[in-house]
């Protein structure tokens, strides 16, 4: 096996999405998505033996699909790395169930990597030489974090995390409180650029501190429950709602959100002296919050990565990634009776 450039097939079933990726190294070479959110469009969420049974349809062409994207067959992958959590438990079983039947079939070593820090490790995709240090902002539906990234296979430390919504999860119900369908966070950006920021001043959640001891403990955390709250007694207060309204809503509740996400990422950036910024996970697909991020780093003079909106959401390639970066870097592989957690922190 290429320890240099192994060729690792990622599997990533976390949620509703069946994906396979394929890398060689830092390069990538399949990237495969069977998406069940349709499924669960008609209940308004995710329902994970829904999610369950869809992964189970769809793993056998997803990975056929892979194979023939990367023109590689099953014999020549030199490792197989696979979402070990955190998510939906059923979910995940799939994923590692299908991981270690390939690993007993191939005798190929097996690797179960983190959801979250696979987010981040898209990053290394078609990247040469030593990746520097950086903070990273990671967003998604179920989490929200800044940590700081010395080596993903080692040294994760978690500056802070949301206290309570996570501003996926934020997005998500404030697009069903204004009619928007599931999921709510890619229409709500939408309709947020028809509307107006500025129309409505939402509050910002752990941006003011009575203390330097609370400012040392929440400088980095996030709240998102009291905008959310904020915005449906504006609705509810406010109820027959024009369509120009219904985007100012939407605009000036996203510009919150990103404000949040943003100030906080780049004061992180200062104060660990780190000139370095990565945005990753699902609201990373986010039109306004890529914008802000660029603009911010400009100013405080840091270098900022963000994935493709393709690569943001969750996907295979990232999985992949990941397991190719424990690979070049020694780490033993998992046993054949891989757990899953699906509370698994990131650091």
């Amino acid at each position: 096996m290429s320890t240099s450039e192994p060729l690792v097939l990622g599997i990533e079933t976390s949620c509703d999405e069946t994906a396979v990726g394929i890398v060689k190294g830092r390069k990538l070479l399949a990237n495969v998505i069977s998406s069940s959110v349709a499924e669960h469009a008609r209940f308004g969420g995710v329902v994970p033996e829904i999610a369950a049974r869809a992964h189970l349809e769809a793993m056998p062409h997803v990975i056929k699909e892979a194979l023939d994207q990367a023109k590689i067959s099953l014999k020549d992958i030199d490792a197989i790395s696979v979402t070990a959590g955190p998510g939906l438990i059923g979910a995940l079983l799939v994923g590692t169930s299908s991981a270690t039947g390939l690993a007993i079939g191939l005798d190929k070593p097996i690797y179960g990597v983190n959801h979250l820090s696979a987010h981040i490790a898209v990053d290394v995709l078609g990247r040469e030489g030593k990746v520097p240090p950086a903070i990273a902002l990671l967003v998604s539906g179920g989490h929200s974090s800044i940590l700081q990234v010395n080596d993903l296979t080692s040294d994760v430390i978690k500056l802070g995390a949301t206290i309570d919504d996570a501003a996926g999860e934020a997005f998500d119900k404030i697009a069903r409180i204004l009619g928007l369908p599931f999921p709510g966070g890619p229409h709500l950006d939408r309709l947020a650029q028809t509307g107006d920021a500025k129309a409505i001043e939402f509050p910002r959640g752990l941006t003011l501190f009575a203390d330097d001891r609370e400012r040392a403990e929440k400088e980095f955390s996030f709240s998102f429950s009291g905008l959310k709250s904020a915005v449906a007694r504006w609705i509810e207060k406010n109820p027959d709602l024009s369509e120009r309204e219904r985007a100012n809503i939407a605009a000036s509740f996203q510009e919150a959100v990103v404000d949040v996400l943003t100030r906080k990422a780049v004061i992180a950036c200062e104060r660990t002296g780190i000139k370095r910024l990565l945005v990753a996970g699902g609201v990373a697909a986010n039109s306004r919050l890529r914008a802000l991020a660029v603009e911010r780093a400009e100013q405080a003079g840091i270098a900022l990565a963000i994935p493709s909106p393709a690569l943001c959401t969750d996907n295979g390639a990232m999985v992949a990634a990941l397991g190719a970066l424990a690979v070049r870097a020694g780490i033993a592989p998992d046993g054949l009776a891989l757990d899953v957690d699906p509370g698994l922190p990131v650091a």
